[in-house]
């Protein structure tokens, strides 16, 4: 208790190093508390469900366009197959739809809702809580499971269970069971209502087709019971589909089928040449890593300032020695001192937390709280209260503690020259790890927006909208176009198989001439309008675009490059390709469009304008008011679909979904590396004081000699400049090395220009 007092009258005695020694430790501690949220947020993903360790997705590997491809897309009747094969293995097989956006209505209510229609089996498998109803609910085939949010959108206050909804207005359905919401950090936190699987097809009886392995385009999970291994059981199911083909047939495609467990599914979801090869988990080391650098900065500032003010307090440490201290005793004062600190600074890192979290949420897209019940949240922030107060404190106490009283009390006493090495050391450490956050981050976001390039993508996504189609607008839909075009506000109205940042179709009944026989194709392919290039904006670079004028269009291809490419078409334009024993001709090649990933290379893919459509993409006028555009075209949707909710979806904001992980990384980097060039010139800004305080018997002199005020300046920050460009050139290159082998793992990079280099040099001298 005695350390304690007197490490209070010390603190209280510097209040300015005290407040600079608090300010940057609570930065620092605040850091690595949203860091550790963020972190524990990650690693408890899907956590949420008890069954978490027995729950795996039915995913398989195929063999197409001569690689490997990892898909999680699986026949209708799997369900039935692996109950058939492997029940014993199994509690659960369920089989799902894929989540999307679904109509519900009830009275003069239409909510448009993410949901799935899956088996029965599915509550108890996802352990939902139900608030009321039973989570045996989806028993009957007309039935359907709110969760809480839904079931107070669509019946406020009113009680939700035996009440009758619409269900894609073409079914009456009864609400049986209401459970609580899946947390966000759930890969089910989708699911905003669950239909009966059998319903689906009931209503969608042409799903049914008579070789179901046509037909991928379902979701298959399993829970396995407690004995079961899972390695054994997708041994057992690897060859599923081979087994399972009749009369001799084969399956060009050599599908082999594996259970992909729930513990790797956010963290792990990365798939190549059939190999799993990680995924997010390399954000959670980043951020990690982050954390610790920017603590150990604000540690590095308490370490160099404790230091460099020894002088100070050098003729206590003198005359305490010399009646009788031991250096014990001393070490446990600053010790104490230190302790003292870390835990003032704790105390104001939680309100730091606390005002920063909705900031924080919102950059990372995650909704973090602190667990102030958790008695392992208290344990945990004291444990680590202590190692930093000793990692903060223990050179500067050993530093401190092991001066001579006799030079001291003659008044002898320099810092010796190790000493000096020793702080700059730090200081050139502090510039380094912020230097590289800061180069770092500015990788990040040029690598977004080369990603982002309009030129690069392939069209134009600004001032476009989707929206599914429904039979009604088809089976109008040339008066429906016209109504919209005419008002003005709208430039192109065209229908697609496929939006322009996905597609929901492709096929593998492709030959063309010089095509290996052996050689199994899967292209995506979509049915468009004839000006569909034109509204997106695509580019021709061989032959032409569809056109309205031209009857035989509705026997021709467009291709894009990467299918030219893969097909060896040195002439493509002119080529006739069969599909299904009909011939296309080539009348055209347009540059690679990226529907998928901007970081994976383009699939080949092929337009055609004589099939089905189910998305309406519509171009606005650029010229007009966005709000009046779309309040416009909801009147004539209406018009024909006055039962349906007006749902579009922005074509550049689905597109940038494909990189939100970059992009939130891009913030969060930022945001960091922020901090961290604070917190080091915080520590810089203690030290430029102590070294004026120390030399101001020269100051004063220099200033009577006429010396001026800037050349004092340059005299002062003469030291720290050469610091900081001592930094910068060992940072250099090893932000280079480490950002350039990051942007490997994208086949289409950008280039680390000089720039990146120029701008945090300037920055971090100015």
């Amino acid at each position: 208790m005695n350390y304690l007092r007197i490490a209070w009258r010390n603190l209280k005695k510097n209040k300015g190093f005290t407040f600079i020694y608090i300010l940057g430790l609570s930065i620092g501690l605040a850091v690595f508390i949203l860091d550790c949220l963020w972190i524990h947020d990650e690693l408890s993903f899907n956590k949420y469900h008890k069954h978490y360790d027995r729950i795996a997705q039915v995913m398989h590997n195929a063999v197409s366009n001569s690689e490997i491809t990892t898909l999680f897309w699986n026949p209708y009747h799997l369900g039935d197959l692996l109950n058939k094969q492997n029940g014993s293995d199994f509690n659960q097989v369920v089989m799902s739809t894929y989540p999307g956006g679904h109509i519900l209505a009830y009275g003069d209510k239409k909510l448009t809702v993410e949901g799935n229609f899956m088996s029965p089996g599915t509550p108890a498998m996802l352990s939902l809580e139900f608030v009321s109803g039973s989570q045996n609910g989806l028993g009957s085939l007309y039935s359907i499971l709110l969760s809480e949010t839904t079931a107070r959108n669509l019946f406020g206050s009113e009680n939700p269970i035996g009440r009758t909804i619409r269900l894609e207005n073409k079914t009456d359905v009864n609400v049986t069971g209401v459970y609580k919401d899946i947390p966000s950090n759930s890969d089910f936190s989708h699911l905003y209502f669950i239909a009966p699987w059998e319903l689906y097809l009931t209503i969608f009886p042409n799903m049914k087709i008579p070789n179901p392995w046509d037909n991928n385009n379902f979701l298959t999970y399993v829970q396995l019971t407690d004995q079961a291994d899972i390695n054994k059981v997708s041994a057992k199911i690897k060859d599923l589909k081979k087994n399972d083909l009749k009369n001799g047939k084969t399956d060009p495609y050599k599908k082999e089928f594996f259970l992909f467990p729930m513990s790797k599914w956010h963290l792990y979801s990365e798939f190549k040449n059939g190999i799993n090869t990680g995924g997010s988990i390399e954000y959670v080391w980043l951020f990690g890593l982050i954390g610790i650098f920017v603590l150990l900065l604000a540690c590095i500032n308490f370490m160099n300032l404790s230091t460099a003010t020894a002088q100070s307090r050098a003729k206590e440490i003198g005359i305490r020695k010399t009646i009788g201290s031991l250096r014990r005793q001393l070490f446990l004062q600053f010790m104490a001192e230190s302790m003292l600190l870390v835990f003032f600074a704790f105390l104001v890192s939680l309100i730091l937390v606390m005002v920063s979290m909705p900031f924080f949420n919102g950059l990372s897209g995650k909704d973090l709280h602190i667990f102030w019940n958790a008695p392992i949240f208290w344990i945990a922030s004291l444990l680590f209260c202590f190692l930093t107060g000793i990692l903060a404190g223990l050179y500067p106490a050993l530093y401190l503690s092991s001066f001579k009283p006799v030079n001291v009390l003659k008044g002898t006493f320099r810092f010796s020259p190790m000493a000096i090495l020793q702080r700059k050391s730090l200081v050139v450490l502090q510039f380094i790890v912020s230097t590289i956050l800061i180069i770092s981050t500015l990788v990040v976001i040029k690598q977004l927006q080369f990603a982002r390039d309009a030129k690069r993508i392939g069209y134009n996504p600004n001032n476009l909208i989707t929206l599914f189609e429904t039979p009604e607008i088809h089976n109008h839909f040339a008066a429906f176009r016209d109504e919209i075009e005419k008002s003005g506000m709208v430039e192109q109205v065209v229908e697609s198989t496929s939006p322009t940042t996905e597609y929901y179709v492709d096929d593998g009944h492709f030959n063309w001439p010089g095509k290996d026989p052996n050689l199994q194709v899967d292209f995506p392919i979509s049915s468009v309008s004839p000006n569909y290039g034109k509204t997106i904006g695509w580019e021709i670079l061989q032959g032409r675009d569809f056109s309205n004028n031209m009857a035989s269009d509705s026997n021709a291809f467009i291709i894009n490059e990467a299918a030219a490419r893969f097909m060896s078409l040195k002439n493509p334009v002119g080529t006739r390709i069969e599909r299904f024993g009909k011939f296309y001709t080539v009348i055209g090649v347009i540059k690679d469009i990226i529907f998928e990933s901007p970081y994976q290379p383009v699939h080949p893919y092929i337009y055609m304008t004589n099939g089905g459509s189910y998305v309406l993409t519509i171009k606005l006028n650029k010229e007009k008011d966005v709000a009046k555009a779309l309040s416009g075209i909801k009147s004539v949707f209406g018009k024909y679909n006055p039962e349906l909710p007006f749902d579009y979806k922005f074509v550049d904001q689905e597109y940038g979904k494909k990189f939100q992980n970059e992009e939130r990384t891009g913030k969060l980097s930022g945001f960091f590396a922020l901090l961290a060039v604070f917190i080091s010139c915080l520590g810089i800004f203690g030290l430029a004081i102590v070294v004026a305080d120390q030399r101001i018997k020269e100051i004063g002199i220099r200033k009577v000699l006429g010396s001026t005020v800037f050349k004092l300046w340059i005299l002062l920050a003469r030291d720290f400049i050469m610091l900081a460009i001592l930094s910068l050139l060992i940072a250099s290159p090893v932000s280079f090395y480490l950002m350039n082998r990051w942007l490997q793992n994208y086949p289409s990079h950008t280039e680390i220009s000089a720039m990146v280099f120029v701008i945090p040099i300037i920055g971090l001298l100015f």
